[in-house]
C-alpha cells in the first residue's frame, strides 16, 4: 500500500487532505504540535474509513522530533510515498512589533518544518526512485502581505524551496510542488468578523473563500499522477492575485 504522511493535520486543510488520502486506500500519518485530542478524533475517521493510520504529536520545526516521527513511519510501512507539508501558523501584526522569539518560532513552524520534514523523508525517496512532496504554501509568499511580513516571508522560502528541490530531485523520479492557498475557509481566519469577512469575499472574483476540501482535492490530484509536473508553485486562489 503506499502512505502518506501530511504534517497539521489535526484540523482544516490537513484534516481533510488526510481523510481525502485515506479515502483513496492510503496508509496514513497524521501529525499536530499541540491538539491532541481533535489528531486523534481525526485517527478515528480515517481508521472508520478502513485506512491504517498513524498519529504523532510532533512539533516538526524541532529536527529531533520531526526525526523520530519519519523513522516510525518508515519502521512501520517501510516507505513514505506522500509528504504533504502542511503544518504552519499565522499573526497579524507589524513586524516591528513582534519579538525576536515569536519571528523565529514563526519561520520555525512555516519554514524550517518543510525542510525538516523533505531532509528526513529523501533518502528514502531517492532509494525507491519515487515520491511526492507537496508544499502548502501561499499567494502572500509570492507577492507579501503587509502585517504579515514573516509568514510571507516563510511562505516564500517554500516557494523557492520547492522550485529549486524539484530541479535536484527529478533526475530521482521525484516531484516536489506547492500549492499558494489564497483565503481559505478555516480556523486561520477566524480572526475576521463576519463583515470583515463580507468585503474580503467580495474582493475575491470566485465570490467567495475556498474550501479546506479544493485544497485537498487538487493536493491529492497532484499526488497520484503528473510525473512530468515538477518544482512548480500552483495558485489556488479564486483568481484573487
Amino acid at each position: 500500500m503506499k502512505s502518506a504522511l501530511i504534517t497539521g493535520s489535526s484540523r482544516g486543510i490537513g484534516r481533510e487532505t488526510a481523510l481525502t488520502f485515506a479515502r483513496h486506500g492510503y496508509c496514513v500519518a497524521v501529525n499536530c504540535a499541540h491538539r491532541l485530542d481533535e489528531l486523534k478524533k481525526v485517527q478515528g475517521e480515517i481508521e472508520a474509513l478502513g485506512a491504517p493510520c498513524l498519529a504523532f504529536q510532533a512539533d516538526v520545526g524541532n529536527y529531533e522530533e520531526a526525526s523520530h516521527m519519519i523513522h516510525s513511519i518508515l519502521k512501520e510501512w517501510g516507505s513514505l510515498s506522500v509528504l504533504v507539508n502542511n503544518a504552519g501558523i499565522a499573526s497579524i501584526g507589524l513586524f516591528q512589533d513582534m519579538s525576536y522569539e515569536q519571528y523565529h518560532h514563526m519561520l520555525e513552524t512555516n519554514l524550517t518544518s518543510v525542510l525538516n520534514c523533505c531532509h528526513l523523508a529523501v533518502p528514502d525517496m531517492v532509494r525507491n526512485h519515487e515520491g511526492k512532496i507537496i508544499n502548502i504554501s501561499s499567494i502572500w509568499g509570492n507577492v507579501g502581505a503587509s502585517c504579515e511580513a514573516v509568514y510571507s516571508a516563510a511562505k516564500g522560502g517554500i516557494n523557492s524551496f520547492t522550485r529549486a528541490l524539484g530541479k535536484e530531485l527529478a533526475p530521482s523520479g521525484i516531484q516536489v510542488n506547492a500549492i499558494a492557498c489564497g483565503v481559505i475557509d478555516t480556523e486561520m481566519n477566524a480572526c475576521l468578523d463576519a463583515e470583515e469577512k463580507k468585503a474580503l469575499e467580495q474582493e475575491i472574483p470566485a465570490g467567495r473563500f475556498g474550501k479546506a476540501s479544493e485544497v485537498a482535492e487538487l493536493v491529492y490530484a497532484i499526488a497520484s499522477g503528473h510525473s512530468y509536473l515538477n518544482g512548480q508553485v500552483i495558485t489556488l486562489d479564486g483568481a484573487y492575485l
